[in-house]
């Protein structure tokens, strides 16, 4: 779930994903890549040019693998309400957060918080997106830019074991669970404090 924007690295994502397939014949028909991606900033021709570089992804790859009993790549352009957005993180089985440059990227947060820590899915994060700082404890990090790293790192996450899915998910929710909004604003009103003396 990102927004269609340039700095997400959708188009990464995508090649990561078709590399995948190409090198994992036996995830083929097993796996879906559920992308949301509501329109921003419409009228930029920048914007314009990544959703057609998207959408053109997306045809080629499932005019690639797919088959009548299986679409590689579920692509929708919209938003939805939170509620929903948050029962599809739970029900993946792999968050896929490739930014290029991010600030702090809260999905790949609201991706770990949604997981059924029984049966976790597993976190693949950027290296250049904020969160890996703290969420490194327990994601497979990659580098955005190499699709062959995506796509080991989603091979990786389909094959993992429930067992070390669960420590994996642990480390992480410890780390958020310690990191949260009002020990960020502690740490935030205490460096101002030193600031401004």
């Amino acid at each position: 779930m990102d927004r269609l924007d340039y700095t997400k690295g959708l188009k990464e994502r995508l090649q990561g994903y078709d590399t995948f397939l190409e090198q994992s014949p036996a995830w083929r028909g097993e796996v879906v890549l559920q992308q949301i991606s509501p329109l921003s900033r419409v009228d930029v021709l920048g914007y314009q040019e990544i959703r057609a570089t998207v959408e053109g992804l997306v045809g080629q790859i499932n005019g690639r693998w797919g088959t009548p009993e299986w679409i590689p790549i579920n692509y929708m352009n919209r938003s939805f309400d939170h509620g929903t957005l948050l029962g599809l993180l739970r029900a993946s089985h792999v968050g896929l957060v490739t930014s290029l440059r991010d600030g702090m990227n809260l999905v790949a947060k609201e991706y770990v918080m949604a997981q059924d820590e029984t049966d976790p899915g597993v976190l693949i994060l950027s290296e250049f997106a904020g969160a890996a700082q703290e969420l490194a404890v327990g994601a497979l990090i990659i580098n955005p830019y190499d699709t062959i790293a995506i796509a080991r790192a989603i091979s990786q996450a389909c094959d993992m074991s429930r067992a070390e899915r669960q420590v994996r998910h642990q480390a992480m929710l410890s780390m958020l669970r310690k990191n949260d909004l009002l020990a960020w604003k502690d740490r935030f009103l205490r460096d101002l404090r030193a600031v401004l003396v």
